[in-house]
C-alpha cells in the first residue's frame, strides 16, 4: 500500500460530501462528552458512512468490494491516523473509479494509505509481505460487494494459519528489529506509543498469533492496557495537530491535562504499566509459541507418559526415573519443563510461603523463567511470608539476585502478578517511577533491579555479597517519598531488613550502604583526594573495612546501571584512590575474630571421639520460620573425630551424596581430655529438594567413608556424570588467595570465593588434604548462590605456611574448583 498527500481534485467541487463530513468530524472531536475508545469507534463509523458515499457516488460497481484493513479495518480510528483502504475487484474495474474515490479523501486532508488489488493479487502480496499480510487480517466491509470481502477473510485467513510455522517466527524477529529501534517503551522518557516494545504494534502482532489458532496471548489487563496506550495516543494527537506516536516531553503536560491525570510523571507511570502488561504477555505468548512449533517439527516431542520421580535419601534424591526427561527437579516443589521453571506435582503453595522465592530463584540460577501458570497460582494461593522472613526466604531472595542478567525475566514475572509488591510494599512507590535525569537509562524500579544485575558481577569482591546484592535493591527505595532519597531510604531500608530477618549488625550495614551510597562518587569528584580531611569524611560514615569494600562495589554497579554517562575511567580511578587511602586508615581498626567457646554438647562430643577413637556426632533438625507446624528445612549436624587427613572433604561429599546443600560450616580443633587433637565440625545444611535423610542412614555413611569402606569421590562422580546437563548461567570465576599475614598469627588464611554448586566444599577439602596441609580452623558461610570461606592451614608441624607454599597451596585450590 501507498500513502499519499492531496494532489489537486480533478473536479474542484464538493458534491462528494466532503465538507459535511468534516464538519461532523470537526464536531465529533471537539465534543467533550466523547473520548477515548466510544470516540475512536464513532469516528471510525463516520468515516465508514463517507467512504460508502463516495463508493455509492462511483455507480456501485459490481464485482467491486471497499475494504477497511489495519488499523482502520480494526473498527477504531485516532483523530491522526492514516486510512487504510484496499479496493477489491474481481478483475473488471473502471480506469477512473479508483481516483473517483481517492481524490476526495485527499482533498479533506486525510492520509491515505491504498491499494488496488484482485483476491489473487491480494494473496500474492501477502504471501511476499508479512506487513501486508498482517494488515489484510483485519479486512473490514465498507461497501459494494460482500462476498469478495468475505472470500478475501476467509482465504487470509486460511492462508495465514496454514503458513503459521514460518511466519509466526518472521513475525517474531519484525518485533525484535522493532524493538531494537525504537528501544522499550515501558523506560523511554520520550517513547513511541506505537513502534516501542511494549507498544500498540506489539497488541496487533498479539492479535495476529491469536489468529493461528497455535498460541493465545494472557489476557488479564492486556485489553485495558491496549485501551489505555490507544487514549494517550488520541490526547496526543489532539495536543500536536500532527500524527506523531512519539510522546516528547513538551507534550506531556498538555497530554496529562486532556486525559484528566494529575501531571506528566503519573502519565508516564500508567504509560509505563501498560507497556509492561503487554510486554510480558509478548514474552509468555512467544515462549509459548516456541513450544508449539518446537513439538511440531519434533524437537519438542517427548512422552505423554514420561514423569519424574523422587528416589529417598540416600539413594540419589531427585534423580529423574529413566526416559524421564519432561520434568526435571531444580529445587523442593520445583521442576523445569519444556524450558520453564513450573510447580512439581506435590508442590502446596498455600502451605510454603517461600514457594515463590524459592521457584524465582531455582529459574534464575538455571537460565530459565517461571511459567506463566505457576507464577498465576503461586501468586493467588501463597500466603504472605511471617515477619520476620524465615532464612530460607532471606537465602532465596539472594540467590534470585545473584543470578545476574538471568534474574530479569524472572523478577518481571513476579511483579507482572503483583508478588513483588507482596513481598517488599514498599517497592510500590518505585515502581514504574520515571527518572527526568538524561543519565538515567531506566525507571526507578528497573535500575534497582539492574543495579542488582551489576552487583552479582562483583560478588567476588565483597565478603558478603548478600549484603551487596540487598543494598542494591534497595538502594534508591527512598525515591518514592519527599526529601532527599537517600536519607528516607535510610529509614525504609531498616524496616525491610528487620523484616527480611537481618540482625542488628547487619541492618546497620545495609542502613549505611543506603544512606551512603552516593558518598564515594561525590567525595572523590569534588574533594582533594590529598587532603586527609577528604578521606576521613569517608571513614566517618563507614566505620569497618567490610562496609568500605561494600559501598566500594555498591557504588561501581549503581553508576554502570545508571548510564553510560554516569561512570568512566576517570571517576572510577579517583574512586579507586579514594577507597585505597580509607582502606588504610581503616585497617589499624580491624579487630580479630574471638571464637567462641564450645558448648555443653560439642564438649561431650569431643570427649566421646576421644575415648572411643571414632566419630562422635548429633543431628538436630530445625523449623526455618516462625509457624511451628512448617516442616523442617534444615539440619544441625554436629560430628567429632580425631584428627586425621582429609577428613573435612570426605564429610563433605558425604553430605553431597544426600543432596545436603552446606548452608554455614565450621571447624575448630579441641583436645578434651589431652589424649590428641579432636576436630570438631558444625554443620547447618538443608535438604537440596526438600528431603531430609534419615540419621540412621547418614550416620552408617559417614563411618562407611570414613573407615574407607564408602568412596565418595567415586560415587559422586558416578552420580554427575549421569545427570543430564542443564544450562546455567554465567557466574564471576572462583577466587582463591591468600589474606595478609595479619590476618592470623598462627596459620595462613586461605580464602575461597566461588559460586555454590553441589561438592564445592569436598572439591575444597580433597584439594587441601592431596596439597599436604592441615586445616586447623574452616569458616564455611553459603550466602544466596555465593560460597565465602576461610581456611586456616598449617604445615604438619603446625606453622603458619611459607608465602611460596602458600601460593602453591591456593594454585592447587583455583584447579579443583576449574
Amino acid at each position: 500500500m501507498t500513502t499519499e498527500t492531496s494532489p489537486p481534485s480533478p473536479t474542484g467541487d464538493d458534491r462528494d460530501g466532503t465538507a459535511p463530513h468534516a464538519a461532523a468530524r470537526a464536531a465529533l472531536l471537539a465534543d467533550p462528552g466523547r473520548s477515548g475508545r466510544p470516540r475512536r469507534t464513532a469516528l471510525a463509523r463516520l468515516t465508514d458512512d463517507w467512504l460508502a458515499g463516495l463508493f455509492t457516488a462511483a455507480g456501485r460497481p459490481p464485482g467491486v468490494a471497499l475494504v477497511a484493513v489495519g488499523g482502520y479495518g480494526r473498527g477504531e480510528l485516532s483523530p491522526r491516523s492514516d486510512l487504510d483502504v484496499l479496493l477489491l475487484h474481481d478483475g473488471r474495474i473502471a480506469r477512473d473509479l479508483p481516483e473517483r474515490i481517492w481524490y476526495p479523501v485527499w482533498d479533506s486532508g486525510s492520509a491515505l494509505d491504498h491499494s488496488v488489488r484482485t483476491l489473487a493479487e491480494a494473496r500474492a502480496v501477502a504471501a511476499a509481505d508479512l506487513k501486508a499480510q498482517l494488515g489484510l487480517l483485519d479486512a473490514r466491509h465498507l461497501a459494494g460487494d460482500q462476498a469478495l470481502t468475505a472470500t478475501l477473510r476467509s482465504v487470509v485467513l486460511t492462508d495465514w494459519r496454514a503458513s503459521a510455522p514460518a511466519r509466526l517466527p518472521e513475525l517474531r524477529e519484525l518485533c525484535r528489529e522493532r524493538a531494537e529501534r525504537h528501544g522499550e517503551l515501558s523506560f523511554l522518557l520520550e517513547p513511541d506509543l506505537k513502534e516501542a516494545r511494549g507498544g500498540l504494534r506489539d497488541v496487533v502482532a498479539l492479535d495476529a498469533v491469536a489468529a493461528t489458532w497455535l498460541a493465545d496471548a494472557p489476557r488479564d489487563g492486556l485489553d485495558a492496557a491496549a485501551l489505555r496506550l490507544a487514549d494517550v495516543r488520541d490526547a496526543l494527537h489532539l495536543a500536536t495537530g500532527r500524527a506523531t506516536e512519539r510522546l516528547s516531553l513538551q507534550d506531556q503536560d498538555q497530554v496529562a491535562e486532556r486525559l484528566g491525570v494529575l501531571d506528566a510523571d503519573t502519565l508516564l507511570r500508567e504509560v509505563y504499566e501498560a507497556a509492561r502488561t503487554i510486554a510480558y504477555a509478548s514474552d509468555v505468548t512467544w515462549r509459548a509459541v516456541d513450544r508449539v512449533l518446537a513439538a511440531r517439527s519434533g524437537r519438542g516431542r517427548r512422552s505423554a507418559r514420561s514423569a519424574f520421580r523422587f528416589a529417598g535419601a540416600g539413594r540419589g534424591a531427585g534423580a529423574v526415573a529413566r526416559g524421564a526427561v519432561e520434568r526435571r527437579p531444580l529445587a523442593e516443589g520445583v521442576v523445569e519443563q519444556d524450558g520453564e521453571a513450573v510447580l512439581a506435582q506435590g508442590a502446596r503453595p498455600a502451605a510454603d510461603p517461600v514457594l515463590p522465592l524459592r521457584a524465582a530463584a531455582a529459574a534464575a540460577q538455571n537460565g530459565l523463567t517461571v511459567s506463566y501458570a505457576t507464577v498465576r497460582r503461586l501468586a493467588a494461593e501463597c500466603r504472605p511470608l511471617p515477619t520476620p522472613w524465615p532464612d530460607e526466604a532471606r537465602e532465596q531472595l539472594v540467590t534470585l539476585l545473584g543470578a545476574g542478567e538471568a534474574a530479569v525475566p524472572v523478577w518481571e514475572a513476579l511483579e507482572a502478578e503483583g508478588l513483588v509488591t507482596r513481598l517488599l510494599p514498599d517497592w510500590e512507590r518505585v515502581r514504574c517511577r520515571p527518572q527526568r535525569n538524561a543519565v538515567h537509562r531506566w525507571t526507578v524500579d528497573r535500575h534497582l533491579v539492574e543495579t542488582a544485575v551489576r552487583a552479582a558481577a562483583m560478588t567476588r569482591r565483597v565478603a558478603r555479597p548478600d549484603l551487596l546484592l540487598v543494598a542494591a535493591l534497595l538502594h534508591d527505595i527512598g525515591k518514592g517519598w519527599p526529601g532527599d532519597h537517600s536519607e528516607a531510604g535510610e529509614v525504609i531500608v531498616r524496616d525491610v531488613a528487620v523484616r527480611m530477618g537481618f540482625g542488628p549488625e547487619d541492618t546497620e550495614t545495609l542502613a549505611v550502604l543506603v544512606r551512603h551510597h552516593l558518598t564515594l562518587v561525590d567525595t572523590a569528584t569534588r574533594r582533594d583526594p590529598d587532603d586527609p580531611a577528604t578521606v576521613e569524611a569517608v571513614t566517618k560514615v563507614v566505620g569497618t573495612p567490610q562496609q568500605l569494600e561494600l559501598l566500594h562495589a555498591l557504588t561501581e554497579a549503581d553508576a554502570l546501571a545508571t548510564g553510560p554517562a554516569a561512570w568512566s575511567a576517570w571517576r572510577a580511578s579517583l574512586v579507586d584512590g579514594l577507597v585505597a587511602r580509607a582502606a588504610a586508615r581503616l585497617a589499624g581498626a580491624a579487630t580479630a575474630l574471638v571464637e567462641a567457646a564450645p558448648t555443653a554438647e560439642q564438649e561431650r562430643l569431643a570427649v566421646e571421639a576421644a575415648r572411643t577413637g571414632g566419630p562422635a556426632l548429633s543431628l538436630l533438625a530445625q523449623s526455618d520460620g516462625a509457624d511451628p507446624a512448617t516442616e523442617p528445612m534444615g539440619v544441625e549436624l554436629t560430628l567429632a573425630v580425631p584428627d586425621r587427613p582429609g577428613l573435612l572433604g570426605t564429610v563433605a561429599g558425604v553430605l553431597a551424596l544426600h543432596r545436603l546443600t552446606v548452608r554455614s560450616a565450621g571447624l575448630r580443633e579441641l583436645d578434651p581430655i589431652g589424649a590428641g587433637p579432636v576436630l570438631l565440625l558444625s554443620w547447618r545444611v538443608a535438604a537440596e529438594f526438600g528431603e531430609l535423610p534419615e540419621a540412621a542412614r547418614l550416620r552408617a555413611d559417614l563411618r562407611r567413608a570414613l573407615d574407607g569402606s564408602l568412596d565418595v569421590a567415586r560415587r559422586l562422580a558416578e552420580r554427575d556424570a549421569a545427570a543430564p546437563r542443564r544450562r546455567g548461567i554465567p557466574t564471576p570465576p572462583p577466587l582463591v588467595a591468600v589474606a595478609p599475614a595479619v590476618a592470623s598469627a598462627t596459620a595462613t588464611v586461605l580464602e575461597v570465593r566461588a559460586h555454590d554448586a553441589p561438592g564445592l566444599l569436598h572439591r575444597i577439602g580433597r584439594a587441601l588434604d592431596g596439597a599436604g596441609v592441615r586445616v586447623r580452623t574452616a569458616h564455611v558461610s553459603t550466602l544466596g548462590a555465593e560460597a565465602v570461606d576461610s581456611f586456616y592451614l598449617t604445615d604438619e608441624e603446625g606453622r603458619p605456611l611459607a608465602a611460596g607454599r602458600a601460593a602453591e597451596v591456593a594454585a592447587e585450590v583455583r584447579a579443583a574448583l576449574g
